[in-house]
């Protein structure tokens, strides 16, 4: 088990990558809380502004939305984008070059400009936005991971000997593979109405009305008790049980929530969205009407099983500055080819400089009542991972609606 100074240490850097305040952030250090991490990773999206990026300037309005250069101090080059995607744009630039917010930022005065690789982020920022707006047509083709692929600094000489790459295939070849192998591919009709037989028909799940799950978190090398309570269509709601207190991250099917003994925190309009997703009750059935669009690809192995891949893409907008990302986030959708069961679903947050991906492996099904559902699953991003396992499962019983009401945040001082 790690000391107590590695777990502080591994605690930080989550508190950096998550977006949390500088208050929560001495909360964690000081009495090496799990709390705030839990409510995060329960809630398996992106956090927002009113972060520990920088100081806000002023609260945002209630009925237009701030941008960043209204909302934080010092902001030079996205100014014009949606605050609450400025730390969503400052992780996927940590998660590209593998590092963490103090390679750019003065610790606890985020907003000052003493450190030389802060200048040149302006500059590379600036650079790619240019470069992608002239050559690409806006979309962003050209990004931060393009270059760094994980590394502080982008490899710029070509590899020699046997560590080099080898050649891809010509590109008329790769076209012809890419034929025969959709040719071989089954239809995404034929895909998803296997994976709806495969959890137990539309008719055994649309018997379902509610569902309470009780097992454990394992982040960080911590077990926690958890319970998440569900409702259809689209109401979810995880209380995680730290020793410092409860930690929730609740969606009531039009506004979400996240609650920790720092305080209450609304969602995003892109945090909504994917918390939509994950509280989708019938999302076998339900997920040809969420998404306009369906790609079918090979796909890779997932825990030793052959797997074929949906992609599922809604009414895309360009993700340009200065404009929102797309509302509802793409899906890659890896399908067991031989049960049909869903075994990984990976989704794309877009941010003004790129996308943040995140990971969910779905294992151990079992049946209850009909339908097949997930004992265990793992969500993984660029910055680390954790595992939820279920012990015990009811269905059809009564849940307390209260449970889906947003708490009253504090009147501000």
């Amino acid at each position: 088990m790690a000391n107590q100074g590695t777990l502080r240490a591994r605690l930080w850097l989550f508190t950096c990558f998550f977006g949390l305040g500088d208050t929560m952030k001495k909360m964690l250090w000081q009495n090496g809380s799990l709390a705030i991490l839990l409510t995060a990773a329960a809630c398996s999206v992106w956090p927002t502004a009113g972060s520990r990026a920088q100081a806000p300037q002023a609260k945002p309005s209630s009925d237009q939305p701030k941008t960043a250069e209204q909302q934080f101090k010092n902001i030079q080059v996205l100014k014009n984008i949606p605050a609450d995607q400025l730390i969503p744009s400052m992780q996927f630039i940590a998660a590209s070059l593998g590092v963490d917010c103090e390679f750019c930022h003065v610790e606890h005065q985020m907003d000052k400009d003493d450190k030389k690789t802060k200048q040149a982020a302006r500059k590379m920022i600036s650079m790619v936005l240019t470069l992608d707006k002239t050559s690409f047509e806006g979309q962003l083709e050209v990004t931060c991971y393009t270059c760094h692929r994980g590394s502080p600094h982008p490899v710029s000489i070509p590899v020699l000997g046997a560590d080099r790459a080898k050649p891809s295939p010509h590109a008329h070849e790769e076209e012809g593979e890419e034929r025969d192998e959709q040719a071989k591919l089954p239809s995404t009709d034929q895909i998803l109405d296997k994976y709806l037989a495969a959890v137990g028909g539309a008719s055994a799940l649309m018997k379902i009305k509610s569902r309470v799950l009780q097992g454990t978190i394992d982040a960080l090398g911590s077990q926690n008790p958890i319970e998440i309570y569900a409702e259809a269509p689209d109401k979810r709601i995880s209380i995680s049980h730290p020793h410092s207190g409860p930690s929730v991250t609740a969606f009531n099917g039009e506004v979400g929530w996240l609650t920790t003994p720092g305080g209450v925190r609304q969602m995003s309009a892109a945090e909504r969205e994917a918390a939509r997703i994950d509280a989708q009750l019938y999302f076998p059935a339900r997920v040809r009407s969420l998404y306009k669009e369906f790609h079918v690809q090979p796909g890779e192995e997932v825990a030793g099983r052959r797997t074929i891949v949906v992609s599922a893409l809604p009414e895309m907008r360009s993700s340009f500055l200065p404009t929102r990302p797309t509302a509802r986030p793409p899906l890659r959708l890896y399908f067991d080819q031989e049960n049909g069961l869903l075994l990984r679903l990976v989704r794309y947050a877009a941010t003004p400089l790129g996308r943040n991906p995140t990971q969910i492996d779905y294992a151990d099904y079992r049946e209850n009542d009909g339908v097949k559902i997930p004992y265990r699953w793992t969500l993984t991003r660029p910055n680390g991972s954790f595992t939820i396992r279920i012990d015990k499962v009811e269905q059809n019983v009564a849940i307390d609606e209260k449970l889906f009401e947003p708490p009253s945040e504090p009147a501000a001082k």
